[in-house]
Protein backbone atom coordinates (compact mmCIF):
# COMPACT_ATOMS: atom_id res chain seq x y z
CA UNK A 1 0.00 0.00 0.00
CA UNK A 2 1.20 3.56 -0.10
CA UNK A 3 2.42 5.62 2.62
CA UNK A 4 0.75 8.84 2.23
CA UNK A 5 3.20 12.09 2.58
CA UNK A 6 1.02 14.89 4.09
CA UNK A 7 -0.31 17.49 1.28
CA UNK A 8 -0.87 20.63 1.20
CA UNK A 9 -4.49 22.14 1.76
CA UNK A 10 -6.71 21.11 -0.95
CA UNK A 11 -7.78 23.94 -3.33
CA UNK A 12 -11.80 23.93 -3.99
CA UNK A 13 -11.65 24.68 -8.01
CA UNK A 14 -15.57 25.51 -7.45
CA UNK A 15 -14.31 28.82 -5.18
CA UNK A 16 -14.31 31.29 -7.53
CA UNK A 17 -12.95 33.94 -5.36
CA UNK A 18 -9.58 31.92 -4.70
CA UNK A 19 -6.94 31.97 -6.36
CA UNK A 20 -6.13 29.21 -8.85
CA UNK A 21 -2.94 28.27 -10.90
CA UNK A 22 -3.59 26.98 -14.14
CA UNK A 23 -1.60 25.49 -16.53
CA UNK A 24 -1.91 27.80 -19.65
CA UNK A 25 0.53 26.44 -21.99
CA UNK A 26 3.02 23.33 -23.18
CA UNK A 27 5.54 23.41 -25.12
CA UNK A 28 7.76 20.56 -26.25
CA UNK A 29 10.99 19.91 -28.08
CA UNK A 30 13.28 16.56 -29.05
CA UNK A 31 16.18 16.35 -30.56
CA UNK A 32 16.94 15.53 -34.30
CA UNK A 33 18.34 12.22 -34.25
CA UNK A 34 15.93 8.73 -33.70
CA UNK A 35 18.24 5.98 -32.39
CA UNK A 36 15.95 3.95 -31.11
CA UNK A 37 16.26 1.34 -33.59
CA UNK A 38 20.03 2.07 -33.76
CA UNK A 39 20.43 1.34 -29.97
CA UNK A 40 18.81 -1.83 -29.95
CA UNK A 41 20.45 -3.15 -32.73
CA UNK A 42 23.65 -1.58 -31.06
CA UNK A 43 22.54 -3.34 -27.79
CA UNK A 44 22.61 -6.60 -29.14
CA UNK A 45 26.08 -6.40 -29.96
CA UNK A 46 27.02 -6.00 -26.56
CA UNK A 47 25.27 -9.41 -25.10
CA UNK A 48 26.33 -12.93 -25.31
CA UNK A 49 23.66 -15.21 -27.65
CA UNK A 50 21.02 -15.91 -25.22
CA UNK A 51 20.88 -12.29 -23.45
CA UNK A 52 20.47 -11.05 -26.98
CA UNK A 53 17.56 -12.92 -27.41
CA UNK A 54 16.00 -12.10 -24.60
CA UNK A 55 16.96 -8.50 -25.24
CA UNK A 56 15.57 -8.87 -28.78
CA UNK A 57 11.89 -10.17 -27.71
CA UNK A 58 11.77 -7.46 -24.66
CA UNK A 59 12.36 -4.76 -27.36
CA UNK A 60 9.92 -5.69 -29.39
CA UNK A 61 7.27 -5.93 -26.64
CA UNK A 62 8.28 -2.66 -25.68
CA UNK A 63 5.88 -0.80 -27.45
CA UNK A 64 8.32 2.08 -28.22
CA UNK A 65 8.89 2.92 -32.08
CA UNK A 66 10.98 5.80 -31.75
CA UNK A 67 13.56 7.73 -28.97
CA UNK A 68 15.22 10.94 -29.86
CA UNK A 69 19.32 11.94 -28.54
CA UNK A 70 21.02 14.89 -29.07
CA UNK A 71 23.59 12.15 -30.17
CA UNK A 72 23.58 10.19 -33.59
CA UNK A 73 24.16 6.69 -33.29
CA UNK A 74 26.35 6.89 -36.83
CA UNK A 75 28.43 3.62 -37.46
CA UNK A 76 28.54 2.69 -33.31
CA UNK A 77 26.89 -0.57 -34.58
CA UNK A 78 29.16 -1.72 -37.02
CA UNK A 79 32.05 0.42 -36.39
CA UNK A 80 34.38 1.32 -33.42
CA UNK A 81 32.53 4.98 -32.44
CA UNK A 82 29.01 7.10 -33.37
CA UNK A 83 28.84 9.73 -35.48
CA UNK A 84 30.36 12.36 -32.98
CA UNK A 85 33.39 10.25 -31.54
CA UNK A 86 31.11 10.45 -28.31
CA UNK A 87 30.60 6.32 -27.59
CA UNK A 88 33.75 4.90 -28.82
CA UNK A 89 33.65 0.97 -27.83
CA UNK A 90 36.28 0.09 -24.94
CA UNK A 91 36.11 3.33 -24.05
CA UNK A 92 32.90 5.16 -23.22
CA UNK A 93 32.83 8.73 -22.13
CA UNK A 94 33.64 9.53 -17.88
CA UNK A 95 31.49 11.69 -15.88
CA UNK A 96 33.89 14.87 -16.97
CA UNK A 97 32.80 14.17 -20.44
CA UNK A 98 29.53 13.62 -19.93
CA UNK A 99 28.76 16.53 -17.79
CA UNK A 100 30.65 18.80 -20.48
CA UNK A 101 28.25 17.58 -23.42
CA UNK A 102 24.80 18.16 -20.89
CA UNK A 103 26.41 21.85 -20.25
CA UNK A 104 26.58 22.39 -24.22
CA UNK A 105 23.55 20.77 -25.23
CA UNK A 106 20.96 21.29 -22.70
CA UNK A 107 20.28 25.15 -23.01
CA UNK A 108 19.55 24.59 -26.71
CA UNK A 109 17.01 21.93 -26.40
CA UNK A 110 15.24 24.30 -23.58
CA UNK A 111 15.14 27.20 -25.87
CA UNK A 112 13.76 25.34 -28.16
CA UNK A 113 10.66 23.99 -26.11
CA UNK A 114 10.32 27.35 -24.79
CA UNK A 115 10.27 28.93 -28.12
CA UNK A 116 6.60 26.20 -28.71
CA UNK A 117 5.09 28.32 -26.16
CA UNK A 118 4.87 30.99 -28.13
CA UNK A 119 5.25 33.73 -25.30
CA UNK A 120 6.74 36.04 -28.06
CA UNK A 121 6.61 40.00 -26.12
CA UNK A 122 5.91 38.18 -22.86
CA UNK A 123 8.98 36.80 -21.91
CA UNK A 124 10.07 40.05 -20.14
CA UNK A 125 7.00 38.90 -18.00
CA UNK A 126 8.30 35.68 -16.20
CA UNK A 127 8.55 36.10 -12.48
CA UNK A 128 9.73 32.65 -11.76
CA UNK A 129 11.64 29.95 -13.33
CA UNK A 130 11.45 26.32 -12.29
CA UNK A 131 14.19 23.95 -13.67
CA UNK A 132 13.93 20.09 -13.49
CA UNK A 133 16.42 17.76 -14.54
CA UNK A 134 17.81 14.64 -13.34
CA UNK A 135 20.35 13.69 -15.79
CA UNK A 136 22.96 16.99 -15.92
CA UNK A 137 24.60 18.95 -12.98
CA UNK A 138 26.57 22.28 -13.80
CA UNK A 139 27.40 25.55 -12.52
CA UNK A 140 26.21 27.98 -13.43
CA UNK A 141 23.27 25.95 -13.55
CA UNK A 142 20.81 25.37 -16.21
CA UNK A 143 18.26 27.69 -14.70
CA UNK A 144 20.51 30.89 -14.92
CA UNK A 145 21.58 29.40 -18.85
CA UNK A 146 18.05 29.78 -19.90
CA UNK A 147 17.77 33.36 -18.11
CA UNK A 148 20.73 34.48 -19.89
CA UNK A 149 19.10 33.13 -23.54
CA UNK A 150 15.84 34.46 -22.69
CA UNK A 151 16.87 37.86 -21.55
CA UNK A 152 14.84 37.11 -18.43
CA UNK A 153 14.47 39.83 -15.59
CA UNK A 154 18.05 39.58 -13.28
CA UNK A 155 15.69 39.56 -10.40
CA UNK A 156 13.68 36.22 -11.95
CA UNK A 157 13.11 33.72 -8.85
CA UNK A 158 14.92 30.71 -9.75
CA UNK A 159 14.31 27.28 -8.28
CA UNK A 160 16.25 23.88 -9.50
CA UNK A 161 14.60 20.59 -8.94
CA UNK A 162 17.56 17.86 -9.15
CA UNK A 163 17.98 14.36 -9.11
CA UNK A 164 14.38 13.40 -8.32
CA UNK A 165 14.24 11.34 -11.29
CA UNK A 166 10.87 10.92 -13.71
CA UNK A 167 8.32 12.24 -10.87
CA UNK A 168 10.16 15.85 -10.78
CA UNK A 169 7.70 17.12 -12.60
CA UNK A 170 5.23 17.02 -10.20
CA UNK A 171 7.06 18.80 -7.65
CA UNK A 172 8.30 21.48 -10.22
CA UNK A 173 4.72 22.17 -10.80
CA UNK A 174 3.74 22.43 -7.10
CA UNK A 175 6.60 25.10 -6.53
CA UNK A 176 4.59 26.91 -9.42
CA UNK A 177 1.60 26.51 -7.80
CA UNK A 178 2.78 27.65 -4.91
CA UNK A 179 4.65 30.91 -6.35
CA UNK A 180 1.01 31.71 -8.30
CA UNK A 181 -0.97 31.32 -5.00
CA UNK A 182 1.36 34.10 -2.58
CA UNK A 183 1.21 36.20 -5.95
CA UNK A 184 -1.65 36.24 -8.44
CA UNK A 185 0.15 38.12 -10.20
CA UNK A 186 3.28 35.39 -10.81
CA UNK A 187 4.13 34.26 -14.57
CA UNK A 188 5.77 30.77 -14.14
CA UNK A 189 7.65 29.36 -16.48
CA UNK A 190 8.77 25.79 -15.68
CA UNK A 191 11.32 23.70 -17.43
CA UNK A 192 11.58 19.80 -17.50
CA UNK A 193 14.76 18.95 -19.33
CA UNK A 194 16.30 15.40 -19.62
CA UNK A 195 19.32 14.23 -21.74
CA UNK A 196 18.97 10.46 -20.95
CA UNK A 197 20.88 8.83 -23.78
CA UNK A 198 24.25 10.86 -22.32
CA UNK A 199 24.07 7.83 -19.77
CA UNK A 200 24.85 5.04 -22.23
CA UNK A 201 26.87 2.26 -20.73
CA UNK A 202 28.10 -0.46 -22.28
CA UNK A 203 27.25 -3.29 -20.47
CA UNK A 204 27.20 -7.09 -21.06
CA UNK A 205 24.46 -6.90 -18.21
CA UNK A 206 20.94 -7.81 -19.56
CA UNK A 207 19.28 -5.55 -16.80
CA UNK A 208 21.05 -2.31 -17.67
CA UNK A 209 20.87 -3.12 -21.50
CA UNK A 210 17.04 -3.35 -21.10
CA UNK A 211 16.68 -0.12 -18.95
CA UNK A 212 18.55 2.22 -21.25
CA UNK A 213 16.43 0.34 -24.09
CA UNK A 214 13.46 2.93 -22.66
CA UNK A 215 15.32 6.43 -22.07
CA UNK A 216 15.14 9.22 -24.67
CA UNK A 217 15.82 13.03 -24.57
CA UNK A 218 13.10 15.55 -24.64
CA UNK A 219 12.12 19.05 -22.92
CA UNK A 220 8.99 20.57 -21.56
CA UNK A 221 8.11 24.18 -21.16
CA UNK A 222 5.12 25.04 -19.04
CA UNK A 223 3.47 28.32 -18.48
CA UNK A 224 1.81 28.77 -14.96
CA UNK A 225 -0.16 31.57 -14.44
CA UNK A 226 -3.41 32.45 -12.54
CA UNK A 227 -4.96 33.02 -15.88
CA UNK A 228 -8.45 31.06 -16.10
CA UNK A 229 -6.97 29.16 -19.33
CA UNK A 230 -6.05 25.34 -19.69
CA UNK A 231 -5.87 23.03 -17.08
CA UNK A 232 -6.68 24.49 -13.12
CA UNK A 233 -4.69 22.60 -11.03
CA UNK A 234 -6.23 21.55 -7.78
CA UNK A 235 -4.60 19.58 -4.82
CA UNK A 236 -0.78 17.76 -4.77
CA UNK A 237 -0.65 14.58 -3.57
CA UNK A 238 2.65 12.46 -3.08
CA UNK A 239 2.78 8.87 -1.37
CA UNK A 240 5.19 6.49 -0.81
CA UNK A 241 5.22 2.13 -1.69
CA UNK A 242 6.87 0.88 1.87
CA UNK A 243 9.75 -0.90 1.30
CA UNK A 244 10.74 -0.34 -2.55
CA UNK A 245 13.89 2.05 -1.70
CA UNK A 246 16.03 -0.23 -4.11
CA UNK A 247 13.41 -0.35 -7.13
CA UNK A 248 14.54 2.43 -8.72
CA UNK A 249 18.06 4.12 -8.13
CA UNK A 250 20.21 6.58 -10.04
CA UNK A 251 23.71 6.38 -9.20
CA UNK A 252 26.67 9.18 -10.11
CA UNK A 253 29.35 6.69 -11.53
CA UNK A 254 33.36 7.33 -12.78
CA UNK A 255 31.25 6.51 -16.07
CA UNK A 256 27.60 8.65 -15.93
CA UNK A 257 24.95 8.37 -13.84
CA UNK A 258 23.85 4.34 -13.25
CA UNK A 259 20.28 3.89 -13.97
CA UNK A 260 18.74 0.63 -12.24
CA UNK A 261 15.14 -0.17 -12.85
CA UNK A 262 14.09 -3.37 -11.58
CA UNK A 263 11.63 -5.79 -12.75
CA UNK A 264 9.52 -5.64 -9.64
CA UNK A 265 8.19 -2.07 -10.22
CA UNK A 266 5.39 -2.64 -12.03
CA UNK A 267 4.10 -5.71 -9.84
CA UNK A 268 4.91 -3.30 -6.97
CA UNK A 269 2.61 -0.14 -8.42
CA UNK A 270 -0.22 -2.15 -9.24
CA UNK A 271 -0.61 -3.51 -5.67
CA UNK A 272 -0.17 -0.25 -4.11
CA UNK A 273 -2.60 0.99 -6.60
CA UNK A 274 -5.36 -2.34 -5.59
CA UNK A 275 -4.82 -1.47 -2.16
CA UNK A 276 -5.61 2.37 -2.27
CA UNK A 277 -8.30 1.67 -4.99
CA UNK A 278 -10.04 -0.77 -1.98
CA UNK A 279 -9.28 1.58 0.84
CA UNK A 280 -11.90 4.29 -0.03
CA UNK A 281 -11.06 6.93 1.83
CA UNK A 282 -10.04 10.52 1.76
CA UNK A 283 -6.42 9.28 2.40
CA UNK A 284 -5.59 7.95 -0.51
CA UNK A 285 -4.10 9.18 -4.10
CA UNK A 286 -7.86 8.79 -5.16
CA UNK A 287 -9.16 10.77 -2.16
CA UNK A 288 -12.27 8.63 -1.69
CA UNK A 289 -13.61 9.45 -5.27
CA UNK A 290 -12.85 6.29 -7.43
CA UNK A 291 -11.65 5.94 -10.55
CA UNK A 292 -15.04 7.27 -11.91
CA UNK A 293 -14.22 10.97 -10.83
CA UNK A 294 -11.47 11.18 -13.38
CA UNK A 295 -12.06 11.21 -16.97
CA UNK A 296 -8.44 12.06 -17.89
CA UNK A 297 -5.61 9.79 -16.85
CA UNK A 298 -1.91 12.18 -17.16
CA UNK A 299 0.29 8.99 -16.66
CA UNK A 300 3.83 8.70 -16.52
CA UNK A 301 5.11 6.42 -19.53
CA UNK A 302 7.96 4.55 -17.30
CA UNK A 303 7.68 1.88 -19.48
CA UNK A 304 4.23 -0.18 -20.88
CA UNK A 305 4.76 -2.51 -17.99
CA UNK A 306 4.28 0.32 -15.74
CA UNK A 307 1.51 1.66 -17.67
CA UNK A 308 0.01 -1.77 -17.97
CA UNK A 309 0.34 -2.14 -13.80
CA UNK A 310 -1.65 1.45 -13.36
CA UNK A 311 -4.23 0.02 -15.67
CA UNK A 312 -4.45 -3.02 -13.76
CA UNK A 313 -4.44 -1.72 -10.35
CA UNK A 314 -6.44 0.92 -10.65
CA UNK A 315 -9.10 -1.35 -13.20
CA UNK A 316 -8.78 1.56 -15.79
CA UNK A 317 -10.71 1.04 -19.43
CA UNK A 318 -8.05 -0.45 -22.23
CA UNK A 319 -8.53 3.25 -23.55
CA UNK A 320 -7.56 5.28 -20.56
CA UNK A 321 -4.26 5.43 -20.97
CA UNK A 322 -3.56 6.39 -24.70
CA UNK A 323 -2.10 9.56 -24.42
CA UNK A 324 0.71 7.93 -22.56
CA UNK A 325 1.14 4.79 -24.38
CA UNK A 326 0.96 7.39 -27.50
CA UNK A 327 4.13 9.58 -25.78
CA UNK A 328 6.03 6.28 -24.92
CA UNK A 329 5.75 5.13 -28.41
CA UNK A 330 6.91 8.15 -30.16
CA UNK A 331 9.70 9.38 -27.63
CA UNK A 332 10.19 6.75 -25.11
CA UNK A 333 10.74 7.44 -21.19
CA UNK A 334 12.19 11.10 -21.05
CA UNK A 335 12.35 10.77 -17.27
CA UNK A 336 10.65 14.38 -15.35
CA UNK A 337 9.52 15.76 -18.80
CA UNK A 338 7.35 12.52 -20.02
CA UNK A 339 4.36 13.57 -18.37
CA UNK A 340 4.27 16.85 -19.77
CA UNK A 341 3.98 15.51 -23.23
CA UNK A 342 1.32 13.72 -22.02
CA UNK A 343 -0.40 16.82 -20.33
CA UNK A 344 0.46 18.64 -24.20
CA UNK A 345 -1.52 16.12 -25.84
CA UNK A 346 -4.26 16.10 -23.83
CA UNK A 347 -5.00 19.88 -23.26
CA UNK A 348 -6.04 20.42 -26.97
CA UNK A 349 -8.98 17.66 -27.19
CA UNK A 350 -9.94 17.93 -23.83
CA UNK A 351 -13.90 19.28 -23.05
CA UNK A 352 -14.00 22.01 -20.67
CA UNK A 353 -14.81 20.20 -17.14
CA UNK A 354 -12.71 17.30 -17.76
CA UNK A 355 -11.55 16.06 -14.82
CA UNK A 356 -8.40 14.71 -14.80
CA UNK A 357 -5.30 13.20 -12.67
CA UNK A 358 -1.77 13.53 -13.16
CA UNK A 359 0.86 10.98 -11.70
CA UNK A 360 4.30 9.76 -12.03
CA UNK A 361 6.56 7.21 -10.27
CA UNK A 362 10.27 8.06 -9.37
CA UNK A 363 12.74 6.66 -6.63
CA UNK A 364 11.68 6.25 -3.38
CA UNK A 365 9.32 4.30 -4.82
CA UNK A 366 7.16 7.65 -4.54
CA UNK A 367 4.12 8.50 -6.52
CA UNK A 368 3.33 12.32 -6.95
CA UNK A 369 0.16 13.63 -8.23
CA UNK A 370 -2.30 16.20 -8.41
CA UNK A 371 -5.53 16.76 -10.14
CA UNK A 372 -6.66 18.99 -12.74
CA UNK A 373 -9.52 20.33 -14.59
CA UNK A 374 -9.89 22.13 -18.08
CA UNK A 375 -11.30 25.19 -17.86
Amino acid sequence: MFRKVPDHEPLLLEACLMTVAHINRIGTAVPEHDIHHGFVDYARTMLDARKAAVFSRMAERAAITHRYSHLAMGDLVEGEVDAQDFYRRGAFPDIGRRMAQYEKTAPGLAEEAIAALGLNGSVAEITHLVVASCTGFTAPGLDQHIAWRLGLRPDIQRTLVGFMGCSAAVPALRIAQAAVLADPAARVLVVNLELCTLHLQETGDLETALTFMLFGDGCAATLVTAEPEGFAMADFRAATIPQTEDLITWDIGAQGFLMHLSGGVPGKIAQALREDLARGDDGGLLRGEGTQAVDLWAVHGGGRTVLDAVESGFGLAPDALAPSRAVLAAHGNMSSATVMFVLRRMMADAVAGARGMAMAFGPGMVAETFRFRKV
